[in-house]
């Protein structure tokens, strides 16, 4: 279910554009390279009369539209997020005098993202589908993942937390974003948390991954794991 970070949408105005553009160019230099080949009597005839481009300009506009996509790809490269998480142990979330296993998202990019849509996946033991828990059947929003967990018998806010992430929320690429936090009795209940983050990057393109904010999880955690930052 988890999946590595990939491109689900280009954009079309600096991308799809770009690219069309050069084939167009591309078209225009075969149609120029075969006219100045042609016969004097082949020439004389549709469509080979109709002359578009010399081989120079034709030239030109090949390479100018290729160098532009060229550079537009770059630049997508540079800017692109990396979007990554992690997870410790700590005794900063959850119920007093628990501990709790709490996840983190950040960008690892150079560039700020922006959030344009975040789903849930969830999965449960085998204990808690005995009382009645039953495992999500697709991609749901945070009200509908929220109101699963009710249905399991664990209590939000106080066996685990899911933030709340709305479109338009910026992912910087400074600071990690808060995910979620899960109690004692959430890890012996909960399998799996799938999260499914898709965030439109500067240049217009739209990154997804998916990513499993139980994996690796200290199931039984005795003490407090070290701070990452």
């Amino acid at each position: 279910m988890e999946t590595e970070q990939r491109v689900v949408r280009r954009s079309g105005l600096f991308s799809r554009l770009l690219f069309a553009l050069w084939c167009v160019a591309l078209l225009l230099l075969i149609y120029t390279l075969i006219r100045q080949n042609l016969t004097s009597e082949l020439a004389r005839r549709w469509p080979w009369k109709l002359r578009l481009l010399d081989r120079q300009s034709a030239v030109a506009a090949v390479l100018a539209t290729g160098g532009a996509s060229l550079a537009r790809a770059q630049y997508a490269r540079t800017v692109r997020p990396m979007i990554g998480y992690f997870g410790r142990v700590g005794a900063d979330h959850g119920p007093a005098n628990q501990l709790a296993w709490a996840c983190h998202m950040f960008n690892g990019g150079q560039d700020a993202a922006v959030v344009t849509e975040v789903s849930y996946r969830i999965a449960y033991a085998s204990a808690a589908r005995a009382r009645g828990a039953s495992d999500s059947s697709g991609w749901v929003m945070h009200p509908e993942a929220v109101a699963s967990i009710k249905r399991s018998g664990l209590v939000n806010r106080e066996d685990l937390t899911l933030t709340n992430i709305g479109p338009g929320l910026p992912l910087s690429a400074s600071q990690p974003l808060f995910m979620a936090w899960f109690a004692e009795r959430a890890l012996r209940d909960v399998e799996n948390v799938f999260v499914k983050v898709r965030v439109l990057d500067r240049t217009g393109d739209t990154h997804e991954r998916v990513i499993n904010l139980l994996k690796g999880a200290n199931r039984s955690p005795s003490h407090p794991d070290p701070p990452i930052l």
